[in-house]
């Protein structure tokens, strides 16, 4: 039983001695900042490993004497107090983490506004830069190009193996061709045999901001299930190329 102090109260206990960290808890934590550091030049040797050659390994040496010093704080602190901070780190981590990736693929997230509307507007040229159009492959395979036949919209084919840009009868009639005063003279193998067309130059073609006036066309006698859009057109450009599934054109004024 207790003795009583003067005024009839308990004599306040001595405070606890403050024990020690465990050298479990040490070992774990040397473990931990060990294997980050580690981690850490392993990331840097296999993304760019010419910079460890030319880095200052002073400053290094600083840093990584540096974490443990910032870091030995964690082992005095406790359990809800290290998950409290954990929480904070992870978030940092995260952020510090989309930062990274967004530098790293800053080119590609340029481009990224593009190419989401050269992939929904399939058919229609888009520009992507300065004198250059692409356009979608479309789900049959091939490149339709959806222009315009003095101010008319006509749905082309490119097909690269035509020498002429031709017109349908039916994008012909839809144009405001006057199809009875056509003269039906010219030839070409086809792969149905020997087909007819009649010349005819067009006031203006459009592909997108690319214009040509006066631009000469086949328009061909017998139906057809779309209009070409031919190497006589192609040839009036700077370059074009196929990268994947776009067709990429460029062009000089």
């Amino acid at each position: 039983m207790s003795q009583l102090g003067p005024w009839g109260a308990e004599p306040p206990q001595p405070p606890r001695p403050v024990s020690g960290v465990s050298w479990r808890r040490w070992l774990a934590w040397l473990i931990l900042v060990g294997a980050g550091v580690a981690l850490l030049a392993l990331l840097l040797l296999r993304a760019s490993p010419w910079t460890l050659h030319d880095v200052d390994w002073v400053r290094v040496a600083w840093a990584v004497l540096l974490i443990p010093a910032l870091s030995a704080g964690a082992l005095y602190a406790t359990r809800r107090q290290m998950l409290h901070g954990a929480g904070y780190v992870a978030v940092w981590a995260a952020i510090v983490a989309v930062l990274a990736v967004g530098y790293l693929y800053r080119a590609e997230l340029a481009e990224a506004p593009q190419r989401l509307r050269v992939a929904l507007g399939v058919g229609a040229p888009v520009a992507t830069g300065t004198h250059e159009l692409r356009v979608m492959r479309s789900e049959g395979g091939a490149f339709v190009i959806v222009g315009e036949v003095n101010g008319r919209r006509v749905p082309f084919l490119v097909d690269t193996g035509a020498s002429n840009t031709v017109l349908s009868p039916a994008d012909a009639q839809r144009v405001g061709v006057d199809m009875a005063a056509l003269r039906y003279d010219q030839t070409a193998e086809t792969a149905n045999g020997l087909g007819y067309g009649a010349r005819w130059t067009a006031d203006r073609l459009d592909i997108g901001p690319i214009r040509r006036d006066a631009f000469p066309m086949d328009i061909n006698k017998a139906p057809m299930s779309g209009s070409l859009l031919g190497m006589s057109f192609l040839n009036t450009l700077e370059s074009y190329e196929v990268r994947g599934d776009q067709l990429i054109l460029r062009w000089r004024e």
